[in-house]
């Protein structure tokens, strides 16, 4: 009986069933993978965001080569060209911090619903600008009809989604104790990031309750800073906008040379002393502009 026994263990234990159960991951096993899939999907689709962003501005560059039309004295393209690009930084600077993250930290609930809203509202901003470009119409301060002032007021809900959204990610980069994350990068993140959130929603706040960028009339033809195309005769209110956005960069890269120096134990008062003079460099050149004063006059 026991010969018989063992040899129908033999053959079942041969059996398509038996086989394919034996193939079947362990249940624990199958949760770590689908824990780690799911940890890794938060810097694959900022990536993923980033290529999108640098493919936009690839194609409004090519439609302003071949589409000549302009408004404001500017190509019809340039303003969803530059949104792009601004696009390809703020997605590629998340993507770098984010895939630093343990984790539990990426997979959780908060850093996911974070991204997955950033996202929507990086759609949404980025089809209006293009179809109002392709419309040779504002879609900033536009508010000639109803239908374009609630379109413009949806537009600033989207613009507050994605810069909550860089604060909200800089906390849960400072809180994650287990982050790849140097002492002085970890600070940098959570100043720069900060500071650029609520810069932004001050000084794009104010922007877009003046109606415009300008704090006076500037002249026909008259002079800009090369490029930046911020005006070189009256206040200038991007140039501020732009400096309170680009905080979530010049921190944590300070934050970074100073772990790479050796000092990122003691970067503590550098990096508040940094992002102090950050913070007053940009209120300064806010309050010239508001008082009517160009940043360059040229």
């Amino acid at each position: 009986m026991k010969l018989f026994n063992t040899a129908v263990s033999g053959v079942t234990a041969n059996t398509p069933q038996a086989q394919r159960r034996r193939a079947r991951p362990a249940p624990d096993v199958l949760h770590a993978a689908v824990r780690a899939e799911a940890a890794a999907t938060a810097p694959r689709t900022l990536w993923a965001l980033t290529g999108f962003a640098i493919a936009l501005l690839a194609g409004f560059a090519a439609a302003g080569a071949i589409d000549t039309r302009s408004f404001q004295d500017a190509n019809v393209w340039l303003k969803p060209a530059k949104f792009a690009l601004s696009f390809v930084v703020l997605f590629a600077t998340l993507a770098l911090v984010v895939e630093r993250l343990s984790q539990p930290v990426r997979e959780g609930r908060t850093g996911r619903a974070t991204i997955g809203a950033m996202t929507l509202a990086f759609w949404a901003e980025m089809a209006y600008i293009g179809m109002q470009a392709g419309r040779a119409e504002a879609s900033h301060f536009n508010v000639g009809t109803p239908l374009a002032g609630l379109l413009y007021s949806l537009m600033g809900v989207g613009a507050v989604t994605l810069v909550a959204g860089i604060g909200v990610i800089g906390v849960l980069a400072w809180r994650d104790r287990d982050a790849d994350l140097g002492p002085g990068l970890r600070r940098g993140v959570l100043l720069g990031f900060t500071l650029s959130m609520v810069a932004t929603l001050i000084t794009a706040g104010i922007l877009s309750s003046h109606g415009g960028h300008f704090v006076g009339t500037p002249s026909a033809g008259a002079a800009v800073i090369p490029l930046l195309g911020w005006s070189a005769e009256v206040g200038d209110l991007r140039p501020a906008h732009f400096l309170a956005l680009h905080a979530m960069q010049a921190l944590p890269l300070l934050g970074l040379w100073l772990d790479h120096r050796g000092r990122g134990r003691g970067a503590a008062t550098t990096l508040t002393v940094a992002a102090a003079v950050y913070a007053a460099l940009t209120a300064a050149v806010f309050v010239q502009a508001l008082m009517g004063l160009p940043l360059l006059r040229l």
